[in-house]
């Protein structure tokens, strides 16, 4: 962002305002995380090493390069956000699913104060995966003999397509699933036999590695970075059940993990520890494999063989995820806490829940409810539904769930669908918006600029001088109220400001809740009218609110309101 004002401003001869106003009108910042570690916050220390020299090419003063993105109060202390910075720098702002927006908002807030909360400009899109990289050859072979090869030209037809999935026979899907999962024991296998090779193991045990896993079980993947907020090791919190479930003589359970931790995460390093000792166990060495060095080629192999993804992040601090989608377009079902893309995607056709939407106040508690829930599905839903086989030795329910976890999931969470919702909802009014600035020797953009700067520099000497409304009764559903606004614009015209009643329920104190604008139109001498429809009952209220106006900007993006 920084670097597109410097080259705007030696290009076109702008002032850093006006090349700020033209390059911030195209930029998009999709913010990935809620969790801190993930953000990086510098001192102003560091930041005057690497910057102090390079500000200078703006023409302002160090305070004010520091401004486009300083924030007091983070969990690393005060300090220059990147994440503040895009937020400053944008004019299109998005979360990586529907939750994730709703935790961004309440997250960046402190950003726009003035505004109620679901009217901070941060969206969502979710996440994608592109189906063909990680679909496996049997089942992409599938896709073409019973759907043709629109699937591939057009993922995210829903309506035609994917509806076809129902015609492949049940007996023809398990079979080709029965075989990608043999291939990954295989795989497990040898990368154990070599994982303990490379470390000198006795030959004793790399005969044993060379057993592991049975072709044949219920086998559970999770395979992701060892974040801690991920928690790996939630399913090792009650041992000696987990134990029981998986050396159960009639329905198996075996888990294949893959993942690696960031060189100075120490705890997710324990995490890693914690599985691989346990894998040591001798009750569970035959049901349970670490693959290290986790790739895409590892993520390929279990997300096509495996039979149940498991994921357990600490909701709400999952963005999106999207390793689940690559697994779901494989016809593996999901069992995962409902976060990130799960959060919206899951229904109890296509995979499990653990837990509900809860809020914890108390993680340790959290993590014995949410480990006592995946134990209870584990124990009573995945495996029976697993294991109940008809004489064709095909599990007819869990085959449907497959058929209806890929015609549900593939056609929405991939990436054509999501790169056109970029486009349709950010790249074509960015583009257009860009260019319209540039035009005409950059004229909009040097006016957006100077009408910017007067009216940060008057908006406090507007006021709101009354208020007239019919007040004093109780109104009916169907009334209209005539409301009457007197402004004291000072130097401010009646074009550069949007008046607002802002309406809604009213909560117990006396708050209003995710209120409605209804836009005042102007009279004469500052004085704005309108009327307010009463459509629903119960206590309802409204406030004015004054907003800039601009034909080139959202009025939100100023930052400015005024309220009665």
């Amino acid at each position: 962002a920084l670097e597109r004002i410097r080259v705007a401003m030696e290009r076109h001869g702008l002032s850093f305002a006006e090349a700020m106003e033209e390059t911030r009108s195209s930029n998009v910042f999709t913010t990935h995380t809620p969790v801190p570690a993930g953000i990086d916050v510098f001192d102003d220390q560091l930041m005057q090493k690497y910057f102090g020299d390079y500000h200078k090419q703006f023409g302002v003063s160090w305070k004010e390069f520091l401004a486009l993105g300083w924030q007091e109060n983070t969990p690393k202390g005060a300090g220059f956000s990147m994440a503040v910075l895009a937020l400053n720098q944008s004019s299109y702002f998005n979360g990586v699913s529907k939750l994730h927006g709703e935790v961004s908002r309440g997250m960046w807030r402190e950003l726009w104060p003035s505004l109620p909360a679901h009217e901070i400009p941060i969206t969502s899109i979710t996440n994608g995966v592109h189906v063909p990289s990680y679909l496996s050859r049997e089942m992409a072979g599938l896709f073409e003999r019973y759907m043709g090869p629109g699937w591939e030209r057009d993922p995210a037809d829903s309506h035609g397509i994917w509806g076809r999935i129902a015609q492949i026979p049940g007996e023809e899907l398990w079979r080709t699933h029965e075989r990608r999962r043999e291939r990954l024991v295989a795989f497990a296998r040898k990368r154990l036999t070599d994982q303990l090779t490379r470390r000198g193991a006795p030959q004793s045990e790399i005969e044993v590695a060379k057993e592991v896993l049975d072709p044949s079980a219920l086998t559970i993947g999770f395979a992701r970075r060892f974040a801690t907020y991920k928690r790996a090791t939630l399913i090792l919190r009650d041992k000696e059940r987990l134990i029981k479930l998986m050396t159960n003589k009639d329905r198996p359970v075996q888990f294949i993990i893959a993942g690696k931790a960031h060189p100075k995460d120490e705890p997710g390093k324990a995490f890693i520890r914690e599985l691989v000792n346990f894998a040591r166990d001798p009750r569970v060495r035959r049901h349970v494999v670490f693959i290290e060095n986790y790739d895409i080629s590892v993520s390929r192999y279990m997300v096509q063989g495996v039979d149940v993804w498991l994921n357990n992040p600490r909701r709400p601090l999952e963005a999106s995820g999207t390793s689940g989608m690559k697994a779901a377009a494989n016809g593996v079902l999901n069992l995962s806490i409902l976060d990130g893309w799960w959060d919206e995607a899951y229904n109890s056709q296509v995979g499990w829940a653990i837990g509900g939407r809860e809020q914890y106040r108390e993680t340790e508690y959290q993590d014995q409810v949410e480990a006592n829930a995946l134990y209870a599905l584990l124990e009573k839903e995945v495996t029976r539904l697993f294991y109940e086989r008809g004489t064709d030795d095909v599990p007819r329910q869990w085959v449907d769930m497959m058929k209806t976890c890929i015609q549900q999931i593939a056609p929405v969470f991939n990436t054509n669908r999501m790169v056109r919702e970029y486009t349709e909802r950010f790249y074509n009014d960015a583009g257009r918006h860009y260019t319209a600035l540039k035009a005409d020797n950059h004229k909009r953009s040097r006016g957006l600029s100077a009408w910017r700067a007067m009216v940060r520099a008057n908006w406090g000497k507007m006021r709101i001088e009354s208020i007239e409304a019919a007040n004093g009764r109780k109104w009916q559903v169907g009334d209209k109220i005539e409301l009457s606004v007197k402004l004291a614009l000072d130097t401010l015209t009646p074009d550069d400001v949007l008046v607002q009643a802002y309406v809604g329920p009213i909560d117990t104190t006396g708050q209003i809740i995710n209120g409605q604008p209804v836009l005042l139109t102007h009279q004469s001498d500052g004085v704005f009218t309108g009327e307010i429809s009463c459509q629903e009952t119960g206590q309802m209220g409204y406030a004015v609110r004054v907003l800039p106006r601009h034909s080139d900007l959202n009025p939100i993006h100023t930052r400015l309101v005024l309220w009665s």
